[in-house]
C-alpha cells in the first residue's frame, strides 16, 4: 500500500518537474524574443539619432513605406525599447518564481527517493 502511494507520489512529483520545465522554457524562449527585439529598438534609435532633422524618414508598413517625421519613428522606438524592458523585468520575475518551483519540486523528489529506496531501484530499471 505504502509502495504504491509512493509510486503515485512520485508520479505526481514527475508531471509537476515536466510541466515546470516546459513552462520555464517557454519564460527563457519569450527573454531571448523580447532581447532581441530592445536590441533592435535600441540599434534602430542609435541609427535614428544620427539622422539630420531634415531628413526623410520612411516606416515600413507591410510591403509598404510610408513617409513618417523623424520625431515620430524615433518616439515609436524608445516605446518599443520601454515596453521590451518593462515585459523583460516581468519575465525575470517568473523565471526566477519557475526557478524556486523546480528546486521545491526536485528537493520533494530527492526526499520521496530516499525515504523509499526500493522506490529508486524501480525507477532506475525502468530508465535502463
Amino acid at each position: 500500500m505504502a509502495d504504491e502511494a509512493n509510486r503515485s507520489a512520485f508520479l505526481e512529483i514527475q508531471g509537476r518537474m515536466i510541466e515546470t520545465t516546459g513552462k520555464l522554457k517557454h519564460v527563457q524562449n519569450q527573454m531571448r524574443n523580447k532581447e532581441g527585439e530592445k536590441k533592435r529598438a535600441y540599434l534602430t534609435l542609435e541609427e535614428l539619432k544620427q539622422l539630420s532633422e531634415d531628413t526623410n524618414t520612411y516606416k515600413s508598413i507591410g510591403r509598404t513605406f510610408v513617409l513618417e517625421p523623424k520625431s515620430v519613428l524615433v518616439e515609436e522606438q524608445e516605446q518599443k525599447l520601454k515596453d521590451s524592458e518593462v515585459a523583460l523585468a516581468s519575465l525575470q520575475t517568473s523565471k526566477e518564481y519557475l526557478e524556486k518551483q523546480m528546486a521545491e519540486v526536485e528537493n520533494n523528489l530527492r526526499e520521496l527517493l530516499q525515504q523509499d529506496p526500493g522506490l529508486a531501484r524501480q525507477i532506475m530499471s525502468m530508465s535502463v
